[in-house]
């Protein structure tokens, strides 16, 4: 499958540049960081939200978890975890679990932990579960400026 139709339409819209890099088939972010010998500090993951206003994308290392009252309280809202079922349906042209952190390319309203710009450079989920998007964690920050950020993950 490689990368997601619509990333890689988004990516190419604005601008940014990334290679693809290939990994051995895996299940997780931190599988396939193993996999691909990369930190899991340096892989960014989403985590899909939603309450009764809608959905949204929580972005943050691999190796954290999001932390529900942060981001309820960044947004003002009270969110949960959205179900697979949901997730399938807003990303419709990805494997499961291999969904990019860019949620502004679905539409998807997006929050991220602002430590993902402590790295040099970072890899995506492409929307398969053989192939990372690598790209300079400046551009990936280009990408996320306009949209909330904050400590939301441990």
């Amino acid at each position: 499958m490689s990368i997601s139709i619509t990333v890689q339409n988004y990516l190419q819209q604005k601008g940014i540049t990334y290679e693809l890099v290939p990994h051995p088939h895996t299940e997780t972010s931190l599988d396939a960081a193993g996999s691909a010998h990369v930190p899991a500090a340096k892989i960014a993951k989403p985590v899909i939200l939603e309450d009764d206003k809608g959905y949204v994308m929580a972005v943050v290392p691999a190796h954290h978890h999001v932390q529900l009252s942060k981001v309820n309280h960044f947004l003002g809202r009270h969110m949960g975890l959205a179900t697979e079922q949901e997730v399938k349906k807003l990303f419709s042209d990805c494997e499961e679990g291999a969904i990019p952190p860019i949620g502004q390319a679905y539409g998807i309203e997006t929050i991220f932990d602002e430590c993902l710009g402590d790295c040099p450079d970072l890899y995506l989920e492409a929307g398969d579960h053989e192939d990372f998007i690598h790209l300079d964690s400046k551009d990936y920050l280009k990408l996320m400026s306009h949209l909330p950020h904050g400590h939301i993950s441990y």
